[in-house]
């Protein structure tokens, strides 16, 4: 799919314009003849400028336009960005559906929303929207129609586009891994997408099996040795900084597919473990958009790969495993394998880069979706000034995340009788904070925001529908944390 810009509408298939509620007018569209005139005129009364509401004028004759799109987006106060990036979504997919090979939608006013961010929210949402995963698929839809923007040039505004595209194209290349098989994506698949995006842009490092036990990676080695797909410690490094700033480091789990191991998880539901590697495939996308943005800081992304499989060598509940930072952990569940992973790769990244925060990503506890639903991702953190920066940007966004607490009680809880620590806390009771305060013991003193992403991290039974998030992963997390990165 291509993007272009206009200063005034040309010859297109769709012209594309938005309306707001009760208003006799679409907003930036063109002159038109008296008698295309008056059939808008009425198609606005009937949609009434509803949010959502659209509807398809043909224009007979020699014109240059073929088709007039009118969508409705609701009430000048009630507009956000995401109104413009899930109605331009939804007018994608409408000219998808015409089979149109092109289509024009016009910016709005600065009175309605300032059009430098109104046109990247339309970018970000057709090229989402318009996004399927059909790898596997013998007839693919071959009709992405192309995009033009109608909007005053700008410097600012080119650059917003431009901006945008690399940013929902990062999105777009998290979810088309996360949607991957299990038999498609093993611990060595995600090395080598890591590999092919680091060319020439960014240093990768993957430590493998031996390197790992032998440098004391327990929690990673011990997940991943029930599997014959060998794990992976995949380090990417974009230092394009001053060289004594200190990086922001980025972690994201990634079991690439998710059985339980010996605490075997039911059959039903099963095949979505496969998204058990959304943290990790966060990771990547936000690297490769960092690289592709070009942006003056230092950025590592820490990705511990594995899969968890039952067999003759793997982890046992019961079991005592001595994890990075040289703290031993009591296994109780083998389910519970996402927190050892990371553990190891956050006390890695704060040893070797020191960096002056760490974010990290994980489908991490099934108890998130019981606490906060399908369209709220959980945060805890130990630094108040970093959560509160990553809550900005998920307003930005619309990625959206709540912070839960984490106090020396629920420290407490995961205490063990016979190691430092347990992979469990007690019961069911607090089980996403329980997680949390696993990590923590991980780290030091570096500020830290840690994302449970369970519940968005791809669209579930009670996923609240976008158009830019199409069934499967929802790439949750890329577009949050690039905002922060470039609001630094």
């Amino acid at each position: 799919m291509k993007v272009r810009v206009q200063d005034s509408p040309k010859k297109t298939q769709l012209l594309c314009g938005f309306a707001l509620e009760k208003s006799d007018k679409v907003l930036g569209l063109p002159k038109l003849d008296a008698k295309t005139s008056q059939v808008v005129k009425q198609s606005l009364k009937d949609i009434e400028g509803k949010l959502g509401k659209m509807i398809i004028i043909p224009i007979v004759g020699k014109k240059q336009f073929q088709r007039i799109l009118i969508a409705g987006i609701g009430k000048k106060e009630d507009i956000t960005k995401d109104t413009f990036r899930q109605i331009s979504g939804k007018i994608a997919q409408k000219a998808r559906e015409l089979r149109l090979k092109e289509f024009s939608i016009i910016s709005p006013p600065n009175f309605v929303i300032d059009q430098t961010s109104s046109s990247a929210q339309i970018v970000q949402g057709v090229k989402m929207a318009l996004y399927k995963f059909e790898k596997f698929k013998a007839e693919k839809e071959q009709n992405s129609p192309d995009l033009t923007i109608i909007v005053s040039k700008s410097n600012k505004i080119l650059q917003a586009i431009k901006t945008a595209e690399i940013v929902a194209d990062g999105a777009i290349f998290t979810k088309s891994i996360a949607n991957l098989p299990p038999n498609e994506c093993t611990p060595s698949t995600l090395a080598n997408f890591a590999r092919i995006i680091s060319k020439n842009k960014m240093k990768c490092k993957i430590i493998s099996k031996p390197e790992l036990k032998k440098k004391g990676f327990g929690g990673i080695s011990a997940v991943g040795q029930g599997s014959k797909n060998e794990p992976k410690l995949i380090v990417l490094e974009h230092n394009k900084g001053a060289r004594n700033e200190k990086p922001i480091v980025l972690v994201g789990k990634a079991v690439t597919f998710d059985t339980g191991g010996i605490s075997l998880k039911p059959g039903a539901g099963m095949d979505e473990m496969k998204f058990d590697k959304c943290g990790g495939c966060t990771v990547l996308g936000i690297m490769k958009a960092i690289s592709e943005l070009k942006l003056p800081i230092n950025v590592i992304g820490i990705i511990p790969s594995v899969e968890n499989m039952p067999g003759g060598e793997s982890y046992r509940p019961g079991d005592i495993i001595k994890l990075y930072n040289r703290k031993t952990a009591e296994i109780l569940n083998t389910d519970a394998e996402g927190r050892l992973i990371l553990a190891d790769a956050l006390a890695y990244g704060e040893k070797h880069y020191s960096p002056k925060a760490i974010i990290d990503f994980a489908t991490l506890t099934g108890a998130c979706i019981i606490a906060l639903g399908t369209n709220v991702a959980g945060m805890v953190s130990n630094n108040e000034k970093l959560s509160k920066k990553i809550f900005e940007s998920s307003k930005n966004t619309t990625e959206q995340i709540w912070e839960l607490p984490l106090n020396q009680e629920f420290m407490d809880m995961i205490k063990s009788d016979v190691a430092d620590m347990k992979n469990m806390g007690i019961g069911r009771a607090a089980g996403t904070i329980t997680a949390a305060a696993f990590l923590r013991n991980a780290i030091e003193n570096t500020p830290w925001v840690h994302l449970d992403i369970a519940g968005v991290a791809w669209t579930q039974t009670a996923t609240k529908e976008k158009s830019y998030n199409p069934k499967g992963a929802t790439g949750f997390g890329v577009r949050l944390v690039l905002d922060y990165l470039q609001n630094m």
